[in-house]
């Protein structure tokens, strides 16, 4: 055979370039899980191929790692940089490696490449909220894999996110705020969610916890739940007042009506149906939304949203400051063509020009 003729491909087998150069060869029936094969002008790949078409695992040298993709979470999921994840982050990410084992867990780890990562992205491109989820948690899982020793490369790296052409969650308004406080009076617990969420700018997972054990006179701190930031702000002497006469407990000020602390799922839903009881449609990070806008609005610098918002670096609170510059900066130059266009459009008439020089006219005596 001539060196480097292309060659026709097995049916359902996939030739493929990855990052750094080399050919790879996959056995992959529509959407269902890529095997990886020896290269095409191996002897084994013949072996290998029927194997697949088969079936039948492949066969490996006795002494090759073939424990699975599958084992490899399990063992994630029980160590130590798995239990320094959120809550929320393990039960999102438990959800994505559900699906992962369901499609791919017999896959052995080792053959898990960067171009694995990238089709399961783009399997999910339909989604890309999702898709991104499903590349944190790969990383993640990679990333202690790599540190325990498990695989030499971690093949998430130098794999892009996809773009998302999203706001995310919607912002609430102050109409919104308007509505809801019509529906719900001081007193309520709902009124006090609303009125905590507002001027903390707490996520949910922080207003769960909060309680009077964080509170000194009128400054209230907290260390986050997700970035482990310690926040501090500082509450009206409306708030207070509001906070006194509502019913809260011992050591939360939002409780459920058996008194006992929200979950942050179960604070989401109360709350969601809190506000659809107002006529809105929008959620708890809604509210945050709103918040940093206001404090943005009126001035605060990026580090103050970030020493506010518990934000890491500030990336994000320059989406809200960058808005209010734009905005201020856009009014003021409205401003200059109004009054360049006043200047032009309207000229005061010169004398002898206009009524003025009709009036004179009109006024002066007949010879």
């Amino acid at each position: 055979m001539i060196p480097d003729m292309p060659r026709k491909l097995p049916l359902n087998v996939t030739r493929q370039r990855t990052r750094h150069g080399k050919i790879v060869f996959y056995y992959r029936v529509e959407k269902g899980p890529r095997t990886r094969l020896p290269d095409i002008n191996e002897p084994d790949f013949a072996e290998a191929y029927r194997a697949c078409v088969a079936g039948v695992p492949l066969k490996r040298n006795a002494n090759e790692d073939v424990r699975t993709l599958a084992w490899l979470i399990g063992r994630y999921m029980e160590s130590g940089a798995w239990k320094e994840l959120s809550d929320g982050t393990r039960r999102q990410r438990s959800n994505i490696f559900h699906h992962v084992k369901t499609d791919s867990g017999h896959v052995p780890f080792k053959d898990v490449t960067s171009d694995s990562i990238e089709n399961g992205l783009e399997d999910r491109r339909h989604t890309p909220v999702q898709a991104n989820n499903f590349l944190k948690a790969m990383m993640g899982l990679f990333k202690w894999a790599k540190k325990d020793g498990h695989v030499e490369v971690n093949p998430t790296v130098g794999v892009d996110r996809l773009k998302v052409k999203s706001d995310g969650f919607p912002a609430w308004d102050l109409a919104d705020v308007r509505r809801y406080c019509l529906k719900w009076e001081i007193g309520t617990p709902q009124r006090l969610a609303l009125e905590i969420a507002m001027h903390t700018g707490f996520r949910r997972s922080d207003l769960v916890i909060v309680g009077k054990q964080h509170l000194r006179d009128d400054v209230l701190s907290l260390r986050t739940t997700k970035t482990g930031s310690v926040v501090t702000v500082e509450l009206p002497q409306r708030v207070l007042d509001i906070i006194q006469v509502t019913k809260t407990g011992d050591f939360h000020f939002l409780v459920t009506s058996f008194g006992k602390p929200f979950t942050a799922a179960g604070f989401g839903n109360w709350f969601g149906e809190a506000s659809r009881e107002a006529g809105i449609e929008k959620n708890t990070h809604g509210v945050r939304k709103l918040a940093a806008t206001l404090a943005a609005n009126g001035g605060a610098t990026a580090h103050e949203l970030m020493s506010q918002f518990g934000w890491a670096n500030s990336k994000q609170a320059e989406v809200y400051t960058r808005g209010a510059d734009r905005a201020r900066l856009g009014v003021r130059s409205s401003r200059i063509v109004s009054e360049q266009l006043g200047n032009i459009l309207s000229p005061h008439p010169e004398i002898g020009e206009g009524t003025t020089a009709k009036n004179k006219t009109k006024s002066m005596p007949k010879k």
